[in-house]
């Protein structure tokens, strides 16, 4: 007996040593966190670390549990900055997410929390009703500074209560996400720049008792709201019109000011016919009997006998066969009519030309099919270099609509394999959020394995955009997209045009992107990143730049270069993705399209933020700006900085040529190793590129013959190759060929 209880104290003693270093949270949780606490710029939060820790046994600030699992984020008005990571769907047990009253930027990530209730990134208090908003339950995620729009991913929290973004940057039309959001009981998207129409969907909001949404440019009607059982509604400065519905009229905090609304009752729908003359009562309250046709009623005294005898007279019966005459008359006119009219088609499709709907003649030309493929994507490369393989898709018998997309293919020489919709839903196990890999300016992306055990990664195109829901235009753009052949660009391996979806299909790269490799915490990546693979990777970008730019005629331009569009393989050669998207997926102008490279600002030129346009120029700009970022380890924007050097560009370019200056902005991760004579032709490269004035930018084949004389004076053995020379022999600086010093 003695030793039994023996055996249970000591049990008991090493379970106690053993627990503590083991953690109390769920290691996703810790997960989550260190990716959260990184891409918030790493703030002096109490008890936070970048890896590891336990944040439930060691009361992190602002962290609630519930056993193992973080309950709450509550971090309102730290002054935090940066982003918010791509880590948030690891939190599995998270209810309340409170990031309110900061300076949080970037786009709200794909990836949140599957259990989320209150999402709230906004202004802590509602200054229109006075109320504090821990009274109503509330929390915010506002008062920050977050782009784009809202994520698709959204639609998944069948769980959310509370959503609120108000005073951010979101702009463009809210997606259609809210089918399945029947628990929302507050949503406030106010004072944004959200445009557009209310979505169909927003009549699932069952349970909806609050809806701000002032201070936006809405559009439309907002009939769909009288379907829901709001109890306070803000609607003020936006452009809605039309007649409120009754049923919003008996809110007491009804706010509509600014808009061009009815608030008078609205006129009833048209009925299809009349509703039939109200009939005379008779002094004892009987109505009389109603009388066929559209007879008068008779007069007191009269017979309806003699009345009939009288209505049908001389003048009535003359009238009612002339009209029958004219009605024959003019169908025997329209029969000859369409007779003429099947004869000339016929006379026309036997001359080879085309008849339009009313009958009159199209022109018989025949439509060039290149001539149409250059006029819509004016990217293509030349046939020379460019010679695209033979097609070798074959659709299956039992897939009917890809024979209708392999005739068409087949026109314009397509070299990516078209998959269906099916294809792509069972590659990536029907889009599951596991298998997401990043949400970019232009969609999503996810991974795939095919049957044959190939890796993928297919980016999902918002589909809402003209140039994209064109299947015509999208193909020729694919046809152009697909020739692209460089060892430092994303190859498209495939496409899907089906059912309205609009997929891309790359090779997967699985070394993540230089963004996460510079930015994300992380001691193993970080020592990967010494000097000369730094070049390297700077060397490979200006090289995929330089192809798009002065090899692929006309001209390839990128319009979305940055870190993050730098994938890495396995040996950390870069890999440019999104080449010729933004030509894709373009609405119009280039002021439209601006919408959907808000996760680019900080790379974008002067004149591009001032004028809205784009030039190769543009591209050398944000290269140097990626090349800044290897040389810092710093974000182009970073709002947790001092003033002064919240703007990369702005904070180095006065120091790029003082050698003490530059010393100390190096990277700290490269621990001070590094020649200092290649740290400085770097920093000359980047000061060029990074010219306010695009006409003094190099073009990128200086750039390659710079960084590849960089390399070289860094490794002197090395023999100067064509391929290490680029396409130009031009040089960006003028030293002397016999200084091989690092």
């Amino acid at each position: 007996m003695v030793q039994e209880w023996g055996f249970v104290l000591v049990t008991s003693i090493m379970a106690q040593l053993i627990l503590p270093a083991q953690g109390l949270t769920d290691p996703d949780d810790v997960f989550a966190l260190s990716v959260l606490y990184s891409n918030l710029n790493s703030p002096p939060l109490t008890g936070w670390k970048a890896i590891g820790g336990d944040p439930c046994e060691e009361s992190w600030q602002g962290i609630q549990c519930a056993g193992p699992n973080v309950t709450a984020v509550n971090l309102s008005g730290e002054s935090l900055g940066g982003s918010l990571g791509y880590a948030l769907d690891r939190f599995t047990g998270l209810l309340t997410l409170d990031l309110s009253n900061n300076r949080i930027g970037q786009m709200i990530p794909y990836q949140l929390p599957p259990r989320i209730q209150e999402l709230l990134l906004q202004d802590g208090t509602d200054p229109k009703n006075g109320l504090f908003p821990w009274l109503l339950g509330y929390r915010y995620l506002g008062n920050n500074q977050f782009l784009g729009s809202l994520p698709f991913s959204l639609s998944n929290l069948s769980s959310l209560t509370n959503l609120n973004v108000s005073n951010n940057l979101l702009e463009t039309q809210i997606p259609d996400i809210f089918q399945d959001l029947s628990n929302l009981i507050s949503l406030d998207l106010s004072s944004n720049r959200i445009t557009g129409v209310l979505p169909a969907s927003f009549g699932s909001l069952t349970s909806l008792s609050t809806l701000h949404l002032q201070d936006n440019q809405f559009s439309g009607d907002i009939d769909i709201l009288g379907q829901l059982p709001i109890q306070d509604l803000d609607i003020e400065n936006n452009q809605f019109s039309g007649w409120i519905p009754t049923s919003l009229l008996a809110i007491p905090s009804l706010r509509y000011a600014g808009n061009q609304l009815n608030a008078t009752p609205a006129l009833p729908p048209t009925p299809f016919t009349s509703p039939p003359l109200s009939l005379p009562r008779s002094p004892t309250g009987v109505p009389p009997k109603p009388t066929s046709g559209h007879k008068s009623p008779p007069f007191k005294g009269s017979s309806e006998n003699t009345h009939s005898k009288t209505y049908w007279n001389v003048g009535r019966v003359v009238g009612i066969v002339f009209a029958a005459i004219l009605s024959i008359a003019a169908m025997v006119l329209l029969a000859f009519f369409f007779k003429w009219r099947n004869q000339e088609k016929g006379d026309e499709e036997k001359r080879g030309g085309k008849v339009s709907s009313f009958g009159f003649f199209a022109s018989s030309e025949k439509v060039n099919v290149k001539e149409n493929i250059n006029n819509n994507m004016p990217v293509t490369p030349p046939q020379k270099s460019l010679k695209p393989p033979p097609v070798k898709y074959k659709a299956p018998a039992t897939r009917t609509p890809g024979k209708t997309i392999l005739s068409k293919v087949s026109k314009i020489h397509m070299s990516a394999t078209a998959y269906t919709v099916a294809d792509l839903q069972m590659a990536t196990n029907s889009f599951r959020q596991e298998n997401l890999v990043g949400e970019g300016s232009f969609g999503r992306v996810y991974r795939a394995e095919l049957p044959n055990g190939k890796l993928v990664a297919i980016k999902k195109l918002d589909s809402t955009c003209p140039s994209v829901q064109n299947e015509d235009n999208f193909l020729a753009s694919i046809s152009n997209l697909a020739r692209l052949r460089h060892a430092n660009i994303a190859e498209l391996v495939g496409y899907c045009a089906e059912h309205g979806q609009r997929l891309l299909a790359y090779n997967y790269i699985e070394g993540g992107t230089l963004h996460d490799l510079l930015h994300v915490e992380d001691e193993i990546n970080s020592e990967k990143l010494f000097w000369n693979v730094r070049v390297k990777i700077a060397l490979g970008a200006a090289r995929a730049l330089e192809y798009l730019h002065e090899i692929c005629l006309p001209a390839v331009i990128h319009k979305n270069f940055k870190s993050a569009n730098i994938l890495l393989g396995s040996d950390l050669n870069p890999h440019l993705s999104d080449c010729g998207i933004a030509t894709l997926v373009h609405y119009g102008s280039e002021r439209q399209v601006s919408a959907q490279l808000l996760g680019s600002f900080g790379y974008s030129a002067p004149e591009y933020a001032m004028s809205g346009i784009y030039t190769v120029k543009s591209d050398v700009y944000s290269f140097g700006v990626v090349m800044l970022e290897l040389l810092t380890g710093r974000k182009p924007l970073d709002s947790c900085k001092p003033r002064a050097e919240q703007s990369l560009v702005r904070w180095a370019t006065p120091q790029l040529h003082d050698i003490d200056a530059l010393a100390k902005m190096v990277d700290p991760k490269m621990k001070g190793i590094y020649p200092a004579k290649s740290l400085s032709r770097f920093a000359d490269i980047i000061s060029l590129c990074v010219q306010p004035e695009p006409e003094f930018r190099p073009q990128m084949s200086e750039v390659v013959q710079a960084l590849v004389r960089l390399m070289q004076r860094a490794s002197p053995g090395k023999r100067r190759s064509g391929d290490d020379l680029g396409a130009s022999q031009r040089s960006i600086d003028h030293q002397d060929p016999s200084d091989l010093s690092g």
